[in-house]
């Protein structure tokens, strides 16, 4: 059988051809726009057949992906240049923290108090007479090298007569001023104590300081009242009954007249004599807050003497119960 000869070029070998070349190059030709492989029939030059063009589809990827990189290095280099910037030109905070109002109530007011009080006893009591008394006493309440009589220079006499605590200026967790009034040689003053706490041991750190007494305040003028005279001559009975049983402390009568629980009264330490102005201003129907003026009688030790009277002003909160009398619910001093 006679055998074909082969052709030179057929579409066969030129598809084999095609993928060959494909296979060799998979990203296509160069960025230069040259063609693809040509099959035989094919002029230089076609865009027919297996040729087509190449350097478009992943090239694309690529610089969308530097772009991103560039982008997100420029904002790590941003950031990091303006946070420092921002920490050094901050305002620094002028608010307390907590630690430091924790340490200021740490002072322990209460024993300062107590000790404020026992060295001003000492302090201010001297007597020319006995100079050694008073520094033997004071040494306990001074520091090592302090001036045994603490500025008295040895001549005079003082005598203490009242001290109280007036109050506590604490500096931090070690020391504080302890304000005490103080009547002395028959005058008011106040005594600026400075003392030093740690560990339960205290000092008289530093000499104290004599400020005047408090002033004495004005009280303003007080608004004029809607007063409900028609329940002022209810109450006034029931309160002068309520007030003898008060200061006796007769509970029989009390327990008749008073709504808020138990009473004790003054036990006697008083004796009514006369019930004063009585104020009930206009308000709620079924309770009211009014203010009685009471004189006692105050009894004395020797039956010759004439028994002195104090009086007294108190508020009162009355109830209106539902068999249409008024009870005391609540009895305390009165304001202004």
């Amino acid at each position: 059988m006679a055998r074909r000869p082969a052709v030179e070029h057929g579409p066969q070998t030129a598809a084999q051809d095609a993928l060959g070349s494909a296979l060799a190059d998979p990203w296509g030709p160069s960025d230069k726009g040259a063609l693809g492989p040509l099959d035989g029939k094919r002029g230089r030059g076609g865009r027919g057949g297996g040729g087509r063009w190449g350097g478009s589809g992943g090239r694309w990827w690529i610089w969308i992906g530097r772009l991103v990189l560039w982008a997100f290095i420029l904002v790590v280099i941003v950031n990091g240049i303006r946070a420092p910037f921002e920490r050094f030109t901050a305002k620094p905070s002028t608010a307390p923290t907590a630690g430091q109002n924790a340490q200021k109530t740490q002072f322990p007011e209460g024993a300062a108090s107590a000790y404020a009080l026992q060295f001003a006893g000492v302090y201010l009591s001297y007597d020319q007479k006995n100079p050694a008394a008073r520094e033997t006493q004071l040494s306990y309440f001074l520091p090592d090298g302090a001036d045994q009589q603490l500025g008295w220079d040895g001549n005079g006499q003082m005598a203490v007569q009242q001290l109280q605590v007036a109050g506590v200026d604490a500096r931090d967790s070690n020391n504080a001023i302890v304000t005490l009034l103080v009547k002395a040689n028959d005058k008011w003053l106040q005594l600026a104590v400075p003392v030093y706490a740690k560990d339960g041991a205290m000092v008289i750190s530093g000499e104290p300081a004599l400020l005047p007494a408090p002033p004495r305040a004005a009280l303003p003028q007080p608004a004029a009242k809607d007063r409900d005279s028609d329940l002022e001559g209810q109450l006034k009975p029931r309160l002068e009954t309520f007030f003898k049983a008060y200061a006796s402390s007769d509970q029989s009568i009390l327990g008749l007249l008073f709504s808020g629980g138990p009473i004790t009264g003054l036990n006697g330490a008083v004796n009514f004599a006369q019930l004063g102005d009585v104020v009930a201003p206009r308000g709620a129907a079924g309770e009211r807050t009014v203010t009685a003026t009471v004189s006692w009688q105050i009894p004395t030790a020797q039956n010759k003497a004439a028994a002195a009277k104090l009086e007294q002003t108190y508020q009162l909160t009355v109830v209106k119960k539902d068999d249409g009398n008024w009870y005391v619910k609540d009895i305390r001093g009165a304001t202004a």
